[in-house]
């Protein structure tokens, strides 16, 4: 995700000390959360992936918790090697070997390139959001289209995102290393970032990655997100009044379905914010201040690994909490609850009233529209 470098200078700062300290449980704490997170993800994709679930949103959730996967995956056994194995700030020819440093230099493009990809991903759900609520065509076919064009959008992110990072793929060299007794490793090319001296391929890869896969995105989230909250407060002030005889109006089921589905999008846009906006300025500041990126950047690149990775697990139970489809495809699928051969029973009564309403239901997806 954020680390660059192998090795590290501390110095009497705070944020050097702090750093220091961190990086002594990171490795440990960072292996917890993908513990929990790979198999949370994979519960995502198995639930979202029903067919009672397939919708736009849904296939961009989908999509989200593959990468969301991707990215603990491949952290694992990077955190084991240059956090549990080695300390964080050492250098040796066993953990800066050929095969590690090289597997490093592929975990950092895939990463980044995953979040790229998660963040555009939330912009894209952010606008289809905003434009289904606003949009009063409904029927199979249009729902068949705007999951076509939900499938389309995801191709285009994944396609763009990894043009984007070509210059990021380009910017990271391992040279070799020789100590005074003969050890030979591997480390990074010294990138000079902040100096002024920075080679154009790595001043275009900060200009890049900073703009285009964190700050225009987050820009377009809080856009889209305050229109979605706009919205949300409007509907749950129309569905507070009274009718024409003084009783209180209720809010349709499918009405408190939306707002449920849009809160729950607003809380992921917000995770996306808290992670991705902080480290989008961090760069910039490498990019214009001097020694930056070694006093400031660096020692927090560990934070900031962290909250990604807890944003990357934390969905599942944003969903299970918040929408009740989920819920109900979750406990039809894995607690097998009484009422039929596929334990269906319970799932269907709790929306199906009557046999006729049941056969008009069976065949239209429910959940995250």
């Amino acid at each position: 995700m954020t680390m660059l470098n192998t090795t590290r200078r501390w110095s009497d700062g705070i944020l050097d000390r702090y750093s220091e300290a961190y990086s002594m449980v990171h490795g440990y704490v960072s292996l917890v959360i993908c513990a929990i997170g790979i198999p949370l993800n994979l519960l995502n994709i198995v639930v979202l992936t029903r067919k009672n679930m397939q919708t736009p949103i849904n296939c961009m959730l989908t999509w989200l918790a593959v990468f969301d996967m991707a990215t603990m995956v491949s952290y694992v056994p990077f955190a084991v090697h240059f956090y549990c194995e080695y300390p964080a700030n050492s250098i040796s020819p066993q953990k800066n070997s050929w095969a590690w440093m090289n597997f490093l230099l592929v975990y950092l493009n895939v990463s980044a390139t995953a979040h790229t990809i998660s963040i555009w991903l939330a912009v894209a759900m952010a606008i289809f959001r905003h434009s289904y609520i606003h949009s009063p065509a409904q029927g199979t076919i249009t729902r068949i289209r705007r999951l076509i064009r939900a499938r389309i959008v995801v191709g285009v992110v994944v396609l763009a995102s990894i043009l984007v990072m070509i210059p990021n793929y380009l910017s990271h060299k391992l040279i070799e290393y020789q100590r005074g007794s003969g050890e030979v490793m591997y480390v990074f090319e010294r990138s000079n970032i902040g100096s002024g001296n920075e080679e154009p391929i790595i001043l275009a890869q900060l200009l890049l990655y900073s703009i285009l896969a964190k700050l225009v995105p987050c820009l377009l989230i809080i856009i889209f997100g305050t229109l979605l909250l706009v919205t949300l407060n409007t509907s749950r002030i129309q569905n507070t009044g009274t009718a024409a005889n003084g009783t209180p109006l209720r809010p349709s089921s499918r009405g408190r379905q939306k707002s449920r589905t849009t809160t729950m999008l607003l809380m992921v846009f917000v995770l996306f914010l808290i992670t991705e906006l902080p480290q989008g300025i961090l760069i910039l500041g490498c990019i214009v201040k001097q020694h930056f990126f070694e006093k400031v950047y660096i020692p927090l690149g560990d934070t900031m690994d962290i909250i990604a990775l807890v944003n990357s697990g934390i969905n599942f139970v944003l969903y299970c909490s918040m929408s009740q489809e989920f819920r109900n495809t979750f406990i039809s699928l894995f607690c097998r609850m009484k009422g039929g051969p596929n334990g269906r029973g319970s799932y269907v009564s709790s929306h199906v009233r009557n046999d006729q309403l049941q056969v008009t239901l069976t065949h239209v997806p429910t959940l995250l529209d």
